[in-house]
C-alpha cells in the first residue's frame, strides 16, 4: 500500500484528489494539510513510524510556500518523496521546485489513471513530470548558458583564496611563482565574469565549482 499525504489549501481540491487516489486499491491518503508547514509537521511524525511514502504538495499556499517546505523536507533527509501537484506552470515555479528537491512536477488536470501511475513511479524512485512541464524544462536547459569550467589548478587557487590567502601565500603553498598565481586569477575572473576575489569565490560556490 502506498501511503500519501495531500498538501493543498483548497478543501474541495483535497476531497477530489482523495476520491481519485482512494479509488485505486494500492493507494491510500493517510493525512491532509492545508499548507507547507503543516505538511512538514505531519511528515516528521508519520515517516519515522513508516506511515508515509509520498507527499503531493501544492505551491503558493497561504500560511506556507510549498517550495520552501520541499526544501526543508529535503534538507532534513526524510525518507519520503515529495511531488508537486499544482495548477502553476511557470518556469520560475518549476525550476524552484526542482532545485528544492521535488521528485516530480504534476498538474491537477491529470486523469485519474495518469495521476495514479505517476504516484507509483515516484515511489519507485523515478522522476515524474507532466508532459508540458518536461518540455518547458528541456527548452530552459537548451537555452541556459553552460557553466564555466575551471582547471584543477584554478580550483586549487580559488580554494586558497576562499581561505583568505594572499597571492604570495598561494604561490608558496602551491609551489608556483606569485606571477603565476596572478595569471590564474585573471583567467578565473574571465571565466566567471567577475572582477574581484570575493565575487570569484561566491560565484564559484553558486555554480558548485568549490
Amino acid at each position: 500500500m502506498i501511503r500519501i499525504l495531500l498538501a493543498d489549501d483548497h478543501p474541495v481540491v483535497r476531497e477530489g484528489l482523495r476520491g481519485m487516489l482512494s479509488a485505486e486499491p494500492d493507494l491510500e491518503v493517510v493525512a491532509e494539510a492545508s499548507n507547507g508547514p503543516q505538511a512538514e509537521a505531519l511528515a516528521a511524525r508519520l515517516v519515522p513510524e513508516g506511515g508515509l511514502d509520498l507527499i503531493l504538495m501544492d505551491l503558493r499556499m497561504p500560511g506556507g510556500d510549498g517550495v520552501e517546505s520541499i526544501a526543508r523536507i529535503t534538507a532534513a533527509r526524510l525518507p519520503v518523496r515529495v511531488v508537486v501537484l499544482t495548477t502553476y506552470e511557470e518556469d520560475r515555479d518549476i525550476l524552484r521546485a526542482v532545485e528544492a528537491g521535488a521528485a516530480g512536477y504534476l498538474l491537477k488536470d491529470m486523469a485519474r489513471a495518469e495521476l495514479a501511475a505517476a504516484v507509483r513511479a515516484a515511489v519507485r524512485g523515478e522522476t515524474v513530470l507532466a508532459p508540458t512541464v518536461a518540455g518547458r524544462l528541456v527548452d530552459r536547459l537548451r537555452t541556459r548558458p553552460s557553466l564555466p569550467r575551471l582547471s584543477e589548478r584554478e580550483v586549487a587557487v580559488l580554494r586558497l583564496v576562499a581561505e583568505g590567502a594572499t597571492n604570495a601565500e598561494i604561490g608558496r603553498r602551491l609551489f608556483v611563482a606569485e606571477s603565476t598565481v596572478k595569471t590564474h586569477m585573471l583567467r578565473i575572473f574571465g571565466k566567471l565574469e567577475v572582477t574581484d576575489r570575493t565575487a570569484a569565490v561566491t560565484t564559484a560556490m553558486r555554480h558548485g565549482l568549490l
